[in-house]
């Protein structure tokens, strides 16, 4: 069941939330007194905190910093309210996570989507609520980003991340047309699933002309398939997603190509979410994390049930299993995909193979690249739990920051922090996905507050000498004759 402000509008329980939600803030102390020197460099101002995304993890981000007193900038190349994918390149109907999840509401129960939605929509609504519908929930991000006056900067493209030896990260920027330098002391990644790459695209649709055939996580109008006869390959989340989305936009038919024998029944990422894990994975041996997360990748995540059924409810919609695709070649305006089960020719086909860590496809990151420590550098794993994901993973330290493959070689690269999917083999799915946000958020916002106080320990231990703010002004006692005093003890008067 699906509710939306325009169906339903009750803008004085939106507004009675509003109010609630300021004297939380109020009551908590937030946002937090800044207490962060100001600094400049040539000229120009220093941020002492800039995030690089301004979805889900930015916006949590922003205000478990702001907690703590420091106020970040956050740079999202997106236009306003378009932050992540929800609204642009996300096709699910709901959200897979329950809607019982607090997200990045940060411990702050006024800030929560369940308020959010009961404040216009009802109690009974909440109830008869399954899962959150995709877009209400961006619709709750753009509340989220305007009732906690995240600082974000949209169409701000980061265009080069280069540390300097200072103490300094120096950030280019484009934006109205111009490209300038910004200047941080620290810089965060809060770049989303395909932080530190893009879409993984198989060997079999390298040289293949992009008018027939598109990656799942491609920006692109379903409207044109209709009456087309689509391939789809994959059988997660985004393939069912687009498969549902190709037939309700009028696809002839669709054909999901599944290499499994079987789908994938059981989220066993699911059964992992527990405090434990959550709050200690960076604490694990190298063993445990690596054969953890690979249980889990190998494993598989399966499609969501919702999504499943979207896509089974059509006449039209075909599943092969165990239907491996081996090459594909393009014949006329046709496609002729080769099998395992044999040749399918289709008119357009959607390749729904995940994302990779890859940074050739993230130019902005290229002075950093090389010098970046990953996990294949610090791990071998045993034969027969070799993962691509993981090794190409980057080797985190305890605060998500980035550390040199050779000490020295790139002075100031662990001021650059990957709050980002990337980090999970590191910390655990803490640092984008739904479940754990907020502590993902309060991690690294409180670790960076004490590196600051740190990095500036003589001027606060000055402010601490220049602190002159009394407590007692001297009237609030009267001095004793003491003399008189010991006299009376001497002689046995005490009641005197």
């Amino acid at each position: 069941m699906s509710f939306s402000a325009a169906s339903l509008p009750q803008p004085a329980g939106l507004s009675a939330l509003e109010e609630r939600l300021r004297d939380d803030f109020t009551t908590l102390g937030w946002p937090a007194k800044n207490w962060l020197p100001a600094r400049t460099h040539h000229g120009e101002d220093v941020h002492d905190v800039l995030v690089i995304g301004a979805g889900q993890a930015g916006l949590a981000l922003n205000v478990a910093l702001r907690q703590v007193g420091i106020r970040p900038v956050l740079l999202d190349r997106s236009p306003r309210d378009f932050e992540g994918p929800w609204a642009t390149t996300a096709r699910m109907e709901t959200l897979r996570s329950p809607k019982e999840l607090t997200g990045p509401a940060l411990g702050i129960p006024a800030l929560s989507f369940r308020a959010w939605f009961i404040a216009q929509f009802g109690l009974e609504a909440w109830t008869a609520l399954d899962k959150i519908p995709r877009l209400q929930w961006m619709d709750y991000l753009r509340w989220y980003r305007r009732v906690t006056g995240a600082d974000v900067r949209n169409a701000h493209e980061v265009l080069a991340v280069r540390p300097q030896a200072d103490g300094l990260v120096a950030v280019d920027v484009r934006a109205d047309g111009h490209t300038r330098t910004w200047f941080t002391r620290r810089l965060v990644l809060a770049t989303g699933r395909d932080g530190l790459g893009g879409a993984q695209v198989p060997a079999f649709m390298h040289g293949i002309d992009r008018r027939f055939w598109a990656h799942s996580s491609d920006a692109m109008d379903y409207t044109t398939l209709a009456g087309r006869h689509v391939g789809v390959v994959g059988a997660g989340a985004s393939a069912m997603d687009s498969a549902g989305t190709a037939l309700e936009q009028g696809a002839a038919s669709v054909d999901l190509l599944v290499r499994r024998s079987d789908l994938p029944r059981i989220n066993k990422s699911k059964g992992s979410g527990v405090p434990g894990l959550t709050h200690g994975q960076y604490l694990l041996s190298d063993d445990w994390k690596w054969r953890i997360r690979h249980y889990i990748n190998a494993q598989q995540v399966p499609p969501p049930q919702g999504s499943t059924l979207r896509v089974a409810r059509h006449a039209n919609a075909h599943f092969h299993l165990g239907c491996a695709v081996q090459r594909v070649e393009p014949v006329g305006n046709k496609l002729h995909v080769h099998t395992t089960l044999g040749v399918f020719v289709l008119d357009f086909l959607i390749v729904s193979t995940g994302f990779a860590i890859d940074w050739r496809l993230r130019p902005e990151f290229a002075d950093i690249a090389p010098h970046v420590r990953l996990w294949n550098q610090r791990y071998q794993p045993a034969t027969g739990q070799e993962d691509a994901e993981l090794s190409a993973s980057p080797d985190l330290g305890a605060l998500f920051e980035f550390q040199e493959q050779t000490p020295g070689a790139q002075p100031g690269l662990d001021r650059i922090h990957c709050f980002c999917y990337p980090a999970a083999l590191s910390h655990g799915t803490i640092s984008g996905d739904i479940p754990a946000i907020s502590d993902g958020a309060r991690k690294l916002a409180q670790g960076l507050a004490a590196l600051f106080y740190r990095e500036d320990i003589e001027h606060h231990f000055a402010q601490l000498q220049a602190y002159a703010e009394p407590e007692l002004d001297g009237t609030e006692w009267t001095a004793a004759d003491s003399a008189a005093r010991i006299r009376q003890l001497h002689d046995g008067n005490v009641f005197s």
